[in-house]
């Protein structure tokens, strides 16, 4: 492993790159993932492209300086994390971001590429720039105001913003939610469509994207309690329960969707394309990051997933 240099201010080694195992995957990868991108690497002492790539790996992270942090996973002592994730050849990175795979690479790849891969995980976290103290201010009065249902007024400011500052992913982010309170979906994929790529995978635009995804289907959702009685007629139609979990969170009854979405994983987690896990997945990306239904139902889908 590369050593860091002492006085240099960057986190202790052991806090950024560590040995990982089956036993301590959910904590190491899954759980703190929840803060940071945890890059892992999938090697096994065999393989010579891995002798290459992981020391390559390990300065990406170091030069990070706690952006991101890194697990190493020996394949041959994990073998059933290696078949869930379905690692058929090594060396195989994944990056996790919020309890869930977000990047990833198989094979030795150039430095340059492992820099740019690295740089993107930054950047999903949050490492756009967001402006000033006083810009983030505003925004965050402008989210209040939203919260209160000024929503025109939140707009308005949002907008302003975005005129000083339009590298502010924040900002557009709250324009596209008063935009989608105001019921114009189409404005809001408009402003979606037109923020500048480098801040297109900010976690508030991707959050904003999931907001404007959920507030579609919510505009063709039916009475809940007619998708309630056609489950209880067959608990086995996994068609009705994924229909009902959307109509309880178009009602507002998102931690009931959620349990809904994650019975039908437990009953067949590859119905119709996975489409249990990525509804979960866009409720989650949806809700504030510290969000309590966030946090329970993203911790009980990944114990199902690495059980």
């Amino acid at each position: 492993m590369i050593e860091l240099g002492q006085g240099t201010g960057q986190p202790p080694a052991g806090d950024l790159i560590k040995d990982g195992s089956e036993a301590s995957f959910m904590a190491d990868v899954v759980e703190a993932s929840q803060q940071v991108p945890v890059i892992v690497d999938f090697w096994a002492p065999w393989c010579g492209p891995c002798k290459t790539l992981g020391p390559m790996l390990e300065q990406a992270v170091t030069n990070a300086k706690g952006a991101v942090k890194m697990v190493k996973i020996n394949v041959d002592e994990a073998q059933s994390i290696a078949a869930q994730l379905r690692i058929q050849s090594i060396p195989t990175v994944y990056a996790f971001y919020k309890g869930q795979p977000v990047d990833g690479f198989q094979g030795a790849v150039q430095q340059s590429e492992i820099t740019a891969f690295v740089d993107r995980l930054v950047q999903q976290a949050g490492g756009a720039v967001e402006g000033g103290d006083g810009l983030a201010e505003a925004v965050a009065a402008a989210d209040e105001m939203l919260e209160q249902g000024s929503v025109a007024d939140a707009a308005q400011t949002y907008a302003a913003i975005i005129g000083e500052a339009p590298e502010m992913a924040a900002a557009h982010a709250g324009l596209v939610r008063a935009h989608i309170a105001m019921g114009d979906l189409e404005q809001a994929e408009a402003i979606l469509n037109g923020v500048d790529a480098s801040i297109s995978h900010a976690p508030e635009l991707e959050a904003a994207h999931a907001q404007l995804e959920l507030a579609r289907q919510a505009e063709g959702a039916g009475p809940v309690e007619e998708k309630r009685a056609a489950l209880e007629a067959n608990p086995d139609d996994h068609q009705a329960r994924f229909d009902l979990a959307q109509g309880l969170h178009a009602k507002g009854q998102t931690e009931e969707a959620v349990d809904e979405l994650l019975e039908l994983f437990r009953r067949d987690r590859d119905w119709n394309d996975d489409a249990a896990r990525k509804q979960l997945f866009t409720i989650f990306e949806a809700l504030p990051a510290k969000d309590p239904i966030a946090l329970k139902g993203r911790r009980k889908l990944s114990s199902m997933i690495f059980a």
